[in-house]
């Protein structure tokens, strides 16, 4: 028995020494470190589509082409909630973004390649919970020539005329990965667009919408704020023509666009944006358009932004 007494005595400290291990906080470095994603969700139409986001279905002619340059700010695009909701966490409150698109054209068919590059890119780091996030901090001093997820997409007008009551058309992306996740400019993941689109014109009023799927295989859940695997999209715009000067139109509308996450339809996975248009276009065969946007968030989430201001330059036509 004498012998027994230490080696109970042992035991006792060790497991002493286990309890009070177990009740020691966690290290710093010990908590998640979510990897990031592409916050943007400012998927524009291709170059020449008309609105900036919406595609009016405007093809036609015989081989011709579109230009497109776009700048725009988008303030706190992706501020996470902890799950009590008490905390917030901006962790990207400032993006800026300059876009240059270039698209083909013949009869029904446009083929195009948009090129995103993120000016500045800014947040707030923090804790949420188990996580711990990182602010990206992207300018053009650290980053000046980067291409985040590219895309290249095709689309094709089905049904109607354009001037038409009635379009009905269809189009295809591949997003290919470019850029840091940690930067939230990249889904560092190959990820593909569909999309039915409609558009129409009756008098001095147009309107144009869609409805697609979001191929992303990307599912960073529970982390607070990320993309939860593929979405379904959604977007309608309307507005109004008045003649503007001598070969010169103007036209004003909303449009109002975003997605949701297919495992959770419409419910806390789910970002939704308007955007209020007017554009200043020439009338013709050969065009220029001017397009500005201001807009916000109505239900704030996965990159819709609280509010944003976009501006576009279009040079467009066929032979």
């Amino acid at each position: 028995m004498a012998s027994f007494k230490p080696h109970r005595s042992c035991v006792r400290v060790l497991l002493a020494a286990l309890a009070l291990l177990s009740f020691r906080p966690l290290p710093a470095d010990a908590q998640q470190q979510p990897a990031g994603f592409a916050v943007e969700r400012f998927y524009q139409s291709a170059p020449g589509g008309g609105w900036f986001i919406m595609d009016d279905l405007d093809i036609s002619g015989r081989l011709g082409g579109a230009i497109s340059i776009t700048s725009g700010y988008a303030r706190n695009p992706l501020v996470i909630t902890d799950p009590d909701s008490k905390q917030k966490l901006a962790v990207v409150s400032q993006e800026a973004f300059l876009d240059i698109g270039g698209a083909v054209t013949y009869h029904r068919f446009r083929a195009y390649l948009d090129l995103p590059m993120p000016l500045s890119v800014t947040g707030t780091s923090g804790t949420l919970g188990p996580y711990q996030f990182t602010a990206p901090s992207v300018n053009l001093g650290t980053t000046p020539d980067t291409v985040s997820d590219f895309r290249i997409g095709v689309d094709t007008r089905l049904l109607g005329e354009p001037g038409s009551l009635l379009r009905l058309g269809a189009g295809a992306q591949v997003i290919f990965p470019s850029g840091n996740r940690s930067d939230y400019v990249s889904d560092a993941r190959y990820r593909a667009m569909f999309r039915f689109l409609a558009a129409g014109d009756a008098g001095a009023y147009s309107y144009a919408g869609q409805l697609g799927v979001h191929v992303r295989p990307l599912n960073d859940a529970p982390v607070p704020g990320s993309p939860n695997g593929s979405e379904f999209l959604y977007g309608i715009s309307g507005g109004r023509r008045f003649a503007g000067p001598t070969g010169w139109r103007f036209v004003a509308g909303p449009e109002i666009y975003g997605e949701t996450a297919f495992h959770q339809f419409f419910s806390g996975e789910t970002g939704t944006e308007a955007l209020l248009t007017g554009r200043l276009e020439q009338i013709g065969e050969r065009k220029l358009r001017i397009k500005l946007g201001v807009g916000h968030a109505l239900v704030q989430n996965f990159g819709a932004a609280q509010w944003r201001v976009v501006f576009g330059v279009e040079l467009f036509g066929h032979k």
